[in-house]
């Protein structure tokens, strides 16, 4: 339970998760790590590691603060990598989750997979009971999978040595670069390879009693053989290995496709023709079954653990000429005719690598199982992996019968060197035979051969087939009668070409035979030379011979046993020349030993000095060097025979002649320095010399110091390479020598050490800066300074350290920054090598720039900058290095997961800033100011903030504690320096008035508390600054907005850091001290209301950038949108920024296919040009164009979107316009296709009325653009209300939707969540004119109902006071709320805000006043309708007339009768006299209409519909009864034709009181009631009815007239006056 301990403190590790639900307590899961602090009557006190600020307990709560508040470390007495392990997991687990709801299938079951294996793991190490060996492969084993998890998950890259974490303190940061850049990306690594093992448990069961050959392959692999006995088990059954096999390198490519596995079974043996038809037998396993799905695949089949047993079908091939396709043939299912049972395989799938399932499975490869590899290379490629294999099919052969009357049966027979393999399985033989085909003579193998041949012996290399024929009755060997042959390298040195090649047979006489040669290994050359002694007169001649002999027969001979001090020093060096050749470095070991072990020649080493001097002194002097250099190139085994024969000689004599070997050797190295010191031509034998000493001059360090002290080494050394010439020229080859001589020298022993490094150091930098300012050999440099530095730790403070630092600094600090400026601003080349170099390159010579400033103190800085005589060469070294500082933080300097690396850097960066900071304030101020170093300085500190890695907030918690313990909080270091410099500059700080205004605001937006709290105070003083300079401060206004809207666009800022801006005065809240200072500021007033504005736009760019966060295009996002556009507009003013938004509103609307919207959108544009020739800009997606053109291009663009929203009559307006302008440059061709189309879509085609909906968001979790606000929105087509309110419920899944239409009261409007109120509202229309008047086609009408709308209404039906069960009308109020917008609808967005409410209540009797008229007005609509034949069918009518008949007779109008036409009412209401009559008007209107009506449907109604007319007919009979109509008993409305007098009874009928006069008017009012003007026949004196009449057609009119004349006996004179009257109606 108990994993670590440190000091009286305990972690422990939850094994129950616990709810915390007591006082004080604290949530638990299981897995969390709590450090318990002290045990208080059966419960402890301590906190979470991944939360600390959370604690548990029950008492002394404030001690727990005052104990965590230390931030004590628990140092794990577990291994590192368990902490890492642990930490780790913890990190995936949140993440792994995340996988799963991202429906990463793939990547959350392997990471599954891989974390349950490490746990796994884990127990093993905990436990404690493993070897150290098995110790080391799991802790391998575990780092793995911690790597890969990693890789896959975009995590950080991990340093490790010995599988644990490197502290970066611990080493120098180029180790750490080299162990960074060291780690393999391997994206497919080991734990996406997937292994497939085949085995063969069980016996064939076969009918054939013979042996037999099985040939299994897998789908582009090679083959694996198994022989079987004639029982049909293995033949060798005790080597298992030969049974199983493991299919390697198998790719994702391979596993989502179908695998099968063919199996070839062929007989061996005689040949007996009875059986032939039985020797070929094949199966097929398919391996994936699902052959639909391309995420299925054979992972998903066969677990780790699982072995999957597969039981084939056996196909028996009758014909041999199919065996070559059959396999091919039951793939595809061409043949279903194969059919037998048999063979039994078992499978299993194996993850990892080779080395790693030969650890995990070790009985698997205790006798070596066959590897079956792929016809090609795996999908990785790891280094030293190195294959030649070449594989070669027998496809077919064409032969003639050769004098027989049957065809052959002919048999191949390949031979290749001596090394050869059919495939895997079975050894390889000499020898490859082909299967036989029963008299054949065009046979088809399709057999594969492997040939594993070396490299070198490609080249000379030939294969050989040999054709036999198989005779069943020869029982002597089989026929020899041709052979081809080919070879394996072309003569241009190309291998022979993948793909088909026919060969020539040649026909082998009978005489034919081999012919072969043996070469005799020792010359005589090389025996003479070693009976030297014997024929001293042969040995010059022997030992030019000697060098004629090929080196790999001189070293196969142990002749080094024979070299004595006496055998001659030239075959010495040839040997050792030898031996330094690539190919016989494997023989080295064997001189060495040797010479350790075997050589005896105490005194050689004064000959060997002797020897060597006199040939270095020869150089000068002598015109061939080649013996020379020979002798020079040997000078490491040289040294080592010198060395070993003085010790061997002061051991025998107790070190005598000591001060005379010392000066023999001293006097070599003075021959050697002086030959060093020539300078001659490029091409001189003598500069080659000097590189060939130098090649091999660093080895000789380790011999020298078995005798020599470091320091006397060291001397030699240093004297040595100084005497080499100054003068570097860029095409001498010895430069380049000498950079090798030098990093062999600092990579060699001798260098590691303190004392001898001092020495060194000073030539070592010489040589390095001559070639670094030069720019030459920059890979060369970078190693031997990587090597440098590497030597020097961050805690090695020693006063030798510090002395080489300073060596270091003084010579290399600033040629190293100006060759990294140098290096990233030269253009990358265009090769892939040579990217990766460059790379490569830069990253070391950053990590030694970083190692030098890292190991730098207080002293060395001091230094540094008084080393400089003048401020302008301190002015450009800090130019410089605050340039090569924003280089090194650039997100392309390291890769993405080197993390570890980007830290390092920036902890570097800020120290040394800080060191700088002093020299800036000390030597750039006052009246020495420079403002580029300070512009330097502080945008160099911006971008260092900003930087992706410094983010703790996107830190995963564990990873976030680290940086804090190990760096803190490097932004809020950099922040609090900014400050202090800013605070120092004083009236210099107008120089970065309004250029620093974008940059301190970017810092400002980290959420960061402290940064912000640092930063922010910055503003008052360039408000209070720019209001001293001019009086105002615009220009911080200015820039603080539009840079503002960048960066949060971008995604900077938070609901935090807006909450900073809404205090008093909300940019400077956190301060009491600077309110108090603003508050007596002149300019408060105008600060204040800038912060407000500025609070303002923070909300609305909150907003936006939330709602584009969403992928859809939603209501929400295009009004956020509309909420900023109309801010930049109104409060800000700022054009630019205003018409910026509008396209991106107008491409939203296009997104949505909101085309009316997108129209009015654009127009705002439109409406800012003037048709003028001004010439405009490019700007957005526009040319250059004049200011005519662009007002052209957005007025026709926006015609098209009207014409695509079906709002033709806007379009029409624009197209007016545009004529106009077209007319003024006679461009009559445009003009005259302007308009026509609009009109006739108007008049033809239908259109739908939207329905509009009220929406109320309420709660404080809506955006600021909604937040406890009500919008009217213009829905869909075809929308109704359930189908708009489940949309606004999506476009909002957290919202509540409320279920009444009353105000809500405060509770909601401050409540903590989202609340819907959605009701459907009626638009009031503004062009009561176009509605009104007479002669407007409906379809023109019902565009200016639904369009232009600025106010809506909704009624509420309520009961005041007592409620009449007997009638509710009576006591039916109507609570009308009527809303008005900001904005018309349709327009730039589908709802708009409402600006203005009002509420009014409707009583019972005006309420039924409007319920007739609404239902007057929608009959007399549908009558007209279906007379100008616009409906196509009758059924909306006959709905109408039924629904208002049935009413009537069941209740509907009596029950206004009973509530308002009776005395009490009309006694206690006598202010309501006009509207009753109104009602009584209205109500025999109706009558009239429905009169109408029935007519007009009889003349329509289908024959199948007629029992209904006829029941509304009677029904109509007793609703005009219930209104106390008399109707005449002549009257007949329902069947045969209506006479005039009929017609004229019924009307005088109806108004039994009424006198002559209302004669006529009331039939007017029978046959012409859907129009809606006042009769001209009523006077002031009359009653109070007013007559509604309907537009006819004038014939029909006159028609009736006429009737009414001849019925009442008027003449048709009398008519006349009429006239007036008929052509308004007409008109």
């Amino acid at each position: 339970f108990f994993d670590c301990v440190c000091y009286i403190f305990y972690c422990v590790s939850v094994l129950a998760s616990f709810r915390g639900t007591v006082q004080h307590g604290l949530p638990l899961e299981i897995g969390d790590t709590v450090q318990l602090l002290e045990k208080c009557e059966g419960w402890y006190r301590g906190f979470v590691h991944k939360n600390p600020n959370a604690k548990v307990g029950e008492t002394l709560l404030c001690g727990i603060e005052a104990v965590s508040a230390a931030f004590e470390t628990v140092i794990p007495t577990e291994d590192s990598v368990i902490t890492e392990m642990t930490s780790t997991l913890r990190d995936w687990g949140a993440m792994w989750k995340r996988l799963y709801v991202k429906n990463d299938g793939d990547l959350f079951h392997r990471l599954w997979h891989v974390m349950n294996e490490i746990l796994d793991l884990r127990r093993q190490v905990l436990v404690g009971h493993l070897t150290n060996d098995r110790m080391k492969d799991v802790k391998q084993h575990i780092t793995a999978r911690l790597d890969w998890g990693n890789e896959q998950l975009s995590l950080d890259l991990v340093p490790r040595r010995e599988f644990s974490m490197v502290d970066p303190d611990e080493i120098s940061v180029t180790e750490l670069f080299k162990l960074v850049s060291s780690i393999p990306k391997t994206r497919n690594n080991c734990l996406n390879t997937v292994l497939l093992l085949l085995c063969i448990p069980h016996s064939l069961s076969s009918s054939i009693h013979c042996p037999l050959y099985l040939s299994l392959s897998l789908a582009t692999y090679e083959r694996f053989f198994v022989r079987l006995n004639k029982n049909g088990v293995p033949k060798s059954p005790e080597k298992t290995e030969r049974q199983c096999t493991l299919f390697v390198d198998l790719g994702s490519s391979d596993l989502r496709k179908d695998v099968y596995i063919v199996v070839h079974i062929m007989r061996i043996g005689k040949f007996p023709v009875p059986l032939i038809s039985q020797t070929l037998h094949l199966y097929c396993i398919h391996l994936n079954k699902n052959e639909h799905s391309s995420n299925t695949n054979v992972i998903g089949l066969i677990l780790l653990t699982q072995i999957m047993h597969a039981w084939p079908l056996c196909s028996r091939c009758t014909t041999e000429s199919e065996w070559y396709q059959i396999h091919e043939n039951i793939i595809r299912k061409v043949n279903s005719r194969y059919n037998l049972s048999g063979l039994a395989v078992s499978l299993q799938l194996l993850h990892g690598d080779i080395e790693q399932l030969r650890r995990e499975y070790m009985v698997l490869f205790t006798r070596g199982v066959s590897i079956t590899k792929k016809l090609g290379f795996s999908d990785i490629i790891m280094p030293g992996e190195m294959r030649n294999d070449l594989y070669m099919t027998l496809e077919k052969g064409e032969f003639e019968k050769g004098g027989k009357s049957v065809a052959r049966n002919v048999e191949i027979t390949v031979y290749v060197l001596d090394i050869e393999a059919a495939g895997s399985g079975e050894p390889g033989g000499d020898v490859y035979h082909s299967f036989v085909l029963y008299h054949n003579n065009s046979p088809r193998w399709a057999e594969q051969i492997k040939l594993p041949i070396p490299v070198d012996m490609f080249r000379g290399s030939h294969v050989r087939f040999e054709f036999r024929h198989c005779s069943t009755k020869d029982k002597g060997e089989k026929k020899l009668f041709g052979y081809s042959f080919v070879h394996l390298m072309q003569e241009d040195g190309r291998t022979l070409p993948d793909g088909t090649h026919e060969l020539i047979i040649h026909k082998v006489p009978e005489s034919y035979c081999a012919h072969a040669h043996t070469q005799s290994f020792l010359t005589r050359d090389m025996l003479d030379l070693l009976k030297w002694r014997a024929h001293p007169e042969r040995i010059n001649d022997s030992l030019l011979k000697l060098k004629e002999i090929d080196g790999s027969e001189i070293v196969k001979v142990p002749v080094l046993h024979f070299v004595t001090e006496l055998f001659p020093f030239l075959f010495q060096v040839h040997i050792i020349n030898l031996l330094q050749d690539s190919k016989f470095h494997h023989f080295k070991p064997v001189m060495d030993t040797y010479i350790e072990s075997h050589f005896a020649g105490a005194l050689s080493y004064r000959d060997l000095i002797k020897v060597l001097k006199w040939y270095v002194d020869r150089i000068i002097d002598a015109e061939h060097q080649d013996h020379i250099q020979q002798v020079l190139n040997a000078t490491e085994y040289i040294f080592k025979y010198i060395i070993q024969s003085r010790r061997l000689f002061a051991l025998a004599t107790g070190g005598q002649s000591e001060e005379e070997f010392r000066c023999c050797v001293h006097e070599l190295f003075m021959s050697i320095r002086f030959f060093l010191s020539q300078e001659n031509k490029i091409t001189s034998p003598i500069t080659q010399t000097q590189a060939v000493f130098l090649r091999t001059f660093p080895a000789v360090y380790g011999e020298l110091l078995k005798i020599f002290t470091v320091r006397e080494v060291a001397g030699f050394v240093r004297e040595t390479l100084g005497s080499l010439p100054a003068t570097a020229r860029a095409e001498c080859p010895l430069e380049a020598v000498k950079l090798h001589c030098i990093a062999k020298t600092v990579e060699s022993q001798l260098y590691t050490n303190t004392e001898s490094r001092c020495i060194l150091l000073p030539v070592v930098l010489r040589l390095l800066q001559a070639h670094m300012q030069e720019q030459r050999d920059l890979v060369m440099c970078a190693r031997i300074l990587t090597s440098m530095l590497s030597l020097v730790r961050k805690y090695d403070s020693t006063p030798v350290v510090s002395e080489e630092v300073d060596l270091i600094v003084d010579s290399l600090l600033v040629v190293l920054m100006r060759t990294i400026l140098e290096i990233t601003n030269r253009p990358q080349a265009a090769g892939t090598n040579m990217r990766l170099q460059f790379q490569d390159i830069t990253g070391e010579f950053v990590a030694c720039l970083l190692a030098l400033l890292r190991q730098m103190s207080d002293k060395h800085y001091q230094q540094l900058l008084q080393a400089f005589t003048s401020k302008d060469d301190l002015r450009d070294f800090l130019l410089q290095i605050f340039t090569v500082f924003r280089i090194l933080i650039r997100p392309e300097m390291f890769l993405k997961d080197w993390t570890v690396m980007r830290l390092v850097t920036n902890n570097v960066i800020i120290t040394t800033v800080l060191y700088l900071s002093d020299a800036l304030r000390k030597n750039f101020l006052n009246d020495k100011f420079d403002y580029k170093v300070w512009d330097s300085y502080f945008y160099l500190s911006v971008i260092f903030i900003n930087q992706p890695c410094l983010q703790l907030e996107s830190f995963s918690p564990s990873k976030k504690k680290r940086v804090l313990e190990k760096y803190g909080d490097m932004r809020v270091m950099m922040g609090c320096e900014i400050f202090s410099m800013w605070q120092n500059l004083g009236e210099h700080k107008l120089n970065f008035i309004p250029a620093m205004i974008g940059p301190f605001l970017e810092v400002t937006l980290v959420p960061q508390p402290d940064l912000r709290n640092v930063m922010i105070p910055i503003f008052h003083d360039m408000m209070d600054w720019e209001q001293r300079r001019s009086g105002n401060f615009k220009q911080v206004e200015a820039k603080l907005i539009d840079k503002l809207d960048g960066l949060m666009s971008e995604g900077k800022g938070d609901e935090t850091y807006r909450e900073l801006f809404n205090s008093i005065i909300p940019l400077f809240g956190p301060y009491p001290s600077l309110l108090k200072k603003i508050e007596r500021e002149t300019w408060r007033e105008s600060g204040v209301s800038l912060i407000a504005t500025v609070t303002r736009l923070m909300e609305r760019l909150l907003d936006y950038r939330d709602c584009v966060k969403l992928g859809e295009v939603d209501g929400k996002k295009i009004g956020c949108t509309v909420s900023l556009l109309n801010f930049y507009k109104t409060e800000l003013n700022k054009e630019e920024m205003y018409i910026r938004y509008i396209h991106k509103l107008y491409e939203l609307h296009l997104k949505a296919q909101n085309y009316t919207e997108a129209s009015y959108t654009l127009l705002l544009y439109d409406e800012l040009l003037e048709w003028s020739e001004r010439p405009l800009r490019e700007f957005l997606n526009y040319p250059m164009q004049s200011e005519w053109q662009r007002k052209e291009y957005l007025h026709l663009t926006i015609v098209q979107n009207f014409d695509r929203g079906k709002c033709w009559e806007n379009g029409i307006i624009l197209c007016r316009e545009l004529a106009d302008q077209y007319e003024s440059y006679y461009d009559y061709r445009n003009l005259s296709k302007m308009r026509a189309s609009l009109y006739e879509k108007i008049m033809d085609q239908q259109r739908l009325e939207p329905e509009f909906f009220r929406v109320g968001f309420y709660g404080k979790k809506f955006p600021f653009f909604l937040r406890n606000k009500e919008f009217v929105c213009r829905g869909h087509d075809y929308e109704r209300l359930e189908a708009f309110q489940q949309r606004m419920l999506n476009e909002f899944p957290h919202a509540i939707a409320m279920q009444h239409v009353n105000q809500p009261d405060q509770t909601i409007y401050q409540a903590e969540a989202q609340y819907l109120q959605i009701y459907a509202v009626s638009p009031i229309p503004e062009s009561q004119d176009v509605l009104q008047r007479d002669g407007v086609a409906d379809n023109i009408k019902s565009f200016y109902k639904v369009n232009h709308i600025w106010r809506f209404r909704y009624d509420r039906p309520f009961h005041k006071g007592t409620k009449d069960k007997e009638n509710e009308f009576k006591s039916l109020w109507v609570e009308r709320t009527s809303l008005t917008l900001v904005q018309s609808l349709p327009g730039i967005s589908r709802w708009f805000e409402v600006e203005k409410r009002e509420l009014v209540e409707v009583s019972p009797l005006e309420n039924a006043i409007e319920v007739i008229e609404n239902k007057n007005l929608q009959l007399r609509m549908l009558i007209a309708q279906c007379q100008s034949r616009q409906m196509q069918n009758i059924n909306p009518l006959t709905m109408c007339l039924n629904g208002v008949i049935d009413a009537a007779v069941n209740g509907g109008l009596a029950r206004y009768q009973e509530a308002f036409f009776v005395k009490d009412y009309i006694v206690n209401h006598p202010e309501d006299g006009e509207k009753i009559g109104r009602l009584r008007e209205l109500m025999f209107e109706q009558a009239h209409i429905l009169e109408y009506g029935l007519a007009v449907h009889e003349k329509f109604v289908p024959q199948d519909m007629r029992p209904l007319h006829k029941k509304l007919v009677d029904q109509f009979h007793v609703m005009k009864s219930s209104l106390g109509i008399q109707v005449s008993e002549a009257r007949v409305v329902h069947a045969g034709t209506r006479s005039p007098t009929s017609s004229a009874q019924m009307a005088l009928a109806w108004w039994p009181d009424a006198g002559e006069k209302h004669c006529l008017r009331l039939s007017l009012s029978l046959f012409f009631p859907l129009f809606l003007s006042p009769s001209p026949f009523s006077s002031s004196g009359s009653s109070s009815f007013h007559s509604h009449t309907l537009f006819f057609p004038l014939p029909f009119c006159l028609h009736i007239l006429y009737s009414l004349a001849h019925s009442l006996s008027i003449s048709r004179s009398s008519l006349l006056f009429l006239t007036p009257w008929f052509g308004t109606i007409w008109a």
